[in-house]
C-alpha cells in the first residue's frame, strides 16, 4: 500500500539504525560510526559500518547499503509492508488505515488469525492430555524430541471436537467464523457443525509471518477402514490457499537468509526431521505438485533450491512435473537442483538412520535442471538411428523454446547441443569405428614442437596453453575459415581436434557453420565429407558456405576434397602450432618487460624476432 507523505521518515526519525542492526550484529563504536562483522558475508575483519547521523549502514565487503527498512528485509526475509509494520509498532506509530472496504476485510482476517491461534493452542494442550497419549507416543516413535514437538507446535485433535467448540464459543467466537476458518463444517439438514479434524495428529501451517492459517492432519487409526484420508489439509479459506502455501515457510525464510540451503521435501515429517538435524531451510508443498506460485515463493528465498524426490520411477515422474512447471519461469540465475534419494528412503528416514551427513552427501550429487532434462529425454526413447536422434534434438529444442528468457534459452540450446554431440561421439567410438577404418589418436595429447630461435616452450598440452596464455581471439578470420574448410572437407578431423576447435571464438557467421558441421557429424549415420557438405550447402548456412568454400579453393593451401586427409591434418597442426608459439612468445615479451636484469633486452629482442618470423611464414590474413 502507499503510505502518507512523511510517515516513513517519521519512523526513521524515531529509531536509530544502530538499534535495529545491533539485534543482529555486535557493534563497536568508532568515532561517529559503529563497526562490526558483515551480516552478509563471513569475515574476520570488520567491514560493516553504521552511521546513525546519516541514517544508513554500509558493507564494504559486499556493497550492501540501506536504512532500517532495508536491513530488516535483507536479514529477516520480511517484505517491505511487514518491515514497515514491525518498525512502526516499535516506534509507537500506527500504520495508516486502509479504505473502509479494506478495513472490513482486514478485520475479518485478523479475527480468523485469532481463531486459528486459539485452536492451535487448544490442539497443543490436547496432545499432552490423556486423550493425546497415543499421538504423542507416535511422534516420539518417529524420533522427534519434546523440543522439536514444541517448536513446530504439533498437536492433537480428539475424535470428539466438542471441547474446541466450547472453548471458542466461550470466548464469544461466532460459529460462522469457526466454519469460515475451516475448523468446523456445517452439519447436513440443519444439524450442528462438526469438527473438521478428528482423531488426528495436527501440523500447524503458518504464513510467511508465522501466523497460523491452516492445519494438516494425520489420522491415528486405520484410515482405509474408516473411509477417510490418511493425511488431509484444511480447506481453502480467506487465510489459506493450498496452491500458494508452503509448509514451514516462515522458518525457512530466516534459515535461507542465514545461508542455509532451501530444501523442498514431500511432507511435514521430512521437513521436521531435517530441521531437527540442523537443516532448517526445509519446506513442503501441501499434498500436490509444486505450483507456479510456490515456485515463485521458493525463488524469493533462494534462486537455486534443492528438490528432493524418491529414487524410484514415481519420484522421477514427480520431478518431471516440477521441471515442466518451472521451465517457462526460468530466468537468469533462477533454476533448481534435483536430489534423488536412495530407493526406499525419504529425508526423514535417511537423517534418522544415517544422520545429517548422509543427507548432505546425497545433496552433493544433486542434478542441475539441464542435466535432469537431458537424462529424461535421452533415456525416454532409443537414439540409435538418424531419425531417433533427430527426434531427441526436436524434443530438446522444444524445451529450450519454452524458456522465455532468450539468454537462458540460448545456453540451454548450447548445453543440449554439447550433450548430443558427446552422446553421438560415444556411440560411434563404441562401435566399429569410422568409415575407412581410421581411428586416430588425439594429437593434442602430444607437446608442441619448439620453434627455432624462440625460448623453449613448456611441455603443456595445446588446449591448456592456449586457454592459459591468451585472453582474446588469436585466430584471424582467414585462419578460422581455413579451419572450417578442413573440417568441411574432412569432418572426421573432429575426432582429433575437437577440444582445440571448440575453444575458438569464431566470428558469428562462421560459428553457425561450425555448429552445423558439429551437428551433422554427430547425427548423420555416415558423416562423410559429401554428406556433411550437402547439409551445409542446403541448410540455413548455404550462402555463407558457398562463399567460404569458394574462397578456400583458391587459397594458398589449395584446400579441396581432392587433397588428402593427411594434408588437411597438417594444415590444422600448423595453425595450432604457430598460434601456440605466438601466444607463448607474446607472453615472454610481456614477462621480459616486467624484469629488471641485464638479459632483459636480449630476451625481448629474441622473442620479438621469433614472432616476426612466425608472422612472415603465415599464409593467413
Amino acid at each position: 500500500m502507499a503510505y502518507p507523505h512523511g510517515f516513513l521518515d517519521e519512523v526513521r526519525a524515531r529509531i536509530r539504525v544502530s538499534e535495529i542492526v545491533s539485534q543482529k550484529v555486535k557493534l563497536t563504536r568508532r568515532g561517529n560510526e559503529y563497526v562490526g562483522l558483515s551480516p552478509f558475508k563471513t569475515e574476520k575483519t570488520p567491514s560493516f559500518t553504521v552511521n546513525d547521523q546519516k541514517g544508513f549502514y554500509h558493507c564494504f565487503a559486499t556493497g550492501e547499503h540501506g536504512d532500517i527498512f532495508t536491513f530488516l528485509i535483507k536479514t529477516s526475509g520480511l517484505s517491505f509492508p511487514e518491515a514497515v509494520e514491525q518498525l512502526a509498532n516499535q516506534a509507537g506509530l500506527e500504520v495508516p488505515k486502509a479504505s473502509p472496504e479494506q478495513a472490513a476485510r482486514e478485520k475479518k482476517r485478523h479475527s480468523l488469525y485469532e481463531v486459528m491461534e486459539i485452536a492451535c493452542q487448544h490442539y497443543q494442550r490436547a496432545l499432552r492430555s490423556s486423550a493425546g497419549a497415543e499421538a504423542l507416543e507416535y511422534l516420539k516413535g518417529r524420533g522427534l524430541t519434546d523440543e522439536t514437538i514444541a517448536r513446530f507446535r504439533l498437536g492433537f485433535a480428539p475424535a470428539d471436537g466438542s471441547a474446541l467448540m466450547r472453548e471458542l464459543t466461550g470466548q464469544e467466537v461466532e460459529q460462522k467464523l469457526l466454519i469460515e476458518a475451516g475448523l468446523f463444517r456445517q452439519g447436513r439438514d440443519g444439524r450442528a457443525p462438526y469438527a473438521f479434524f478428528r482423531d488426528r495428529v495436527l501440523f500447524p501451517i503458518a504464513d510467511r509471518r508465522g501466523r497460523i492459517i491452516a492445519f494438516g492432519g494425520r489420522f491415528m487409526g486405520d484410515a482405509k477402514a474408516a473411509g477417510v484420508g490418511k493425511y488431509i489439509n484444511s480447506p481453502d479459506t480467506p487465510l489459506f490457499d493450498k496452491g500458494r502455501t508452503l509448509y514451514n515457510l516462515a522458518e525457512a525464510r530466516q534459515a535461507t537468509h542465514d545461508r542455509q540451503p532451501l530444501i523442498v521435501a514431500e511432507g511435514y515429517m521430512d521437513v521436521i526431521a531435517l530441521s531437527q538435524a540442523g537443516l532448517e531451510g526445509g519446506v513442503a508443498p501441501l499434498g500436490t505438485a509444486l505450483t507456479e506460485d510456490q515456485i515463485t515463493a521458493l525463488w524469493q528465498m533462494d534462486q537455486l533450491p534443492y528438490l528432493c524426490f524418491d529414487g524410484d520411477e514415481a519420484g522421477r515422474r514427480a520431478a518431471a512435473k516440477a521441471a515442466d512447471r518451472a521451465i517457462p519461469m526460468l530466468g537468469a540465475g533462477r533454476s533448481m537442483k534435483f536430489v534423488f534419494l536412495p530407493e526406499g528412503q525419504d529425508p526423514d528416514s535417511l537423517v534418522q538412520s544415517e544422520g545429517r551427513g548422509a543427507f548432505e552427501a546425497v545433496m552433493d550429487s544433486a542434478k542441475p535442471m539441464d542435466q535432469f532434462l537431458w537424462e529424461r529425454e535421452s533415456r525416454a526413447k532409443p537414439v540409435t538411428t538418424p531419425e531417433q536422434r533427430a527426434d531427441l534434438e526436436v524434443r530438446l529444442n522444444e524445451i529450450a523454446d519454452a524458456i522465455p528468457d532468450e539468454v537462458v534459452a540460448k545456453y540451454y540450446r548450447r548445453a543440449f547441443g554439447d550433450r548430443i554431440w558427446q552422446l553421438m561421439r560415444e556411440q560411434r567410438n563404441g562401435g566399429a569405428g569410422k568409415a575407412g577404418g581410421y581411428a586416430p589418436q588425439r594429437r593434442f595429447s602430444k607437446p608442441y614442437r619448439r620453434i627455432e630461435g624462440s625460448a623453449p616452450h613448456s611441455q603443456e598440452l595445446r588446449g591448456q596453453v592456449l586457454k592459459k596464455n591468451t585472453g582474446g581471439n588469436v585466430f584471424g578470420v582467414m585462419q578460422q575459415k581455413t579451419i572450417l574448410a578442413c573440417l568441411g572437407f574432412h569432418p572426421n578431423l573432429l575426432d582429433e581436434f575437437e577440444e582445440q576447435v571448440g575453444a575458438i571464438p569464431f566470428a558469428p557467421d562462421l560459428q553457425r557453420v561450425f555448429q552445423t558441421i558439429l551437428r551433422a557429424y554427430a547425427t548423420l549415420e555416415d558423416p562423410s565429407s559429401e554428406a556433411v557438405m550437402n547439409v551445409l550447402r542446403n541448410g540455413e548456412c548455404a550462402e555463407i558456405t558457398a562463399k567460404l568454400f569458394a574462397t578456400m579453393q583458391l587459397h594458398t593451401y589449395g584446400l579441396g576434397r581432392d587433397r588428402s586427409f593427411g594434408h588437411a591434418r597438417d594444415i590444422l597442426d600448423d595453425i595450432f602450432n604457430r598460434t601456440h608459439a605466438s601466444a607463448s612468445l607474446e607472453q615472454e615479451v610481456k614477462s621480459g618487460l616486467s624484469e629488471k636484469n641485464q638479459d632483459r633486452e636480449e630476451r625481448i629482442l629474441r622473442a620479438i624476432d621469433a614472432l616476426r618470423r612466425i608472422e612472415d611464414e603465415r599464409s593467413f590474413d
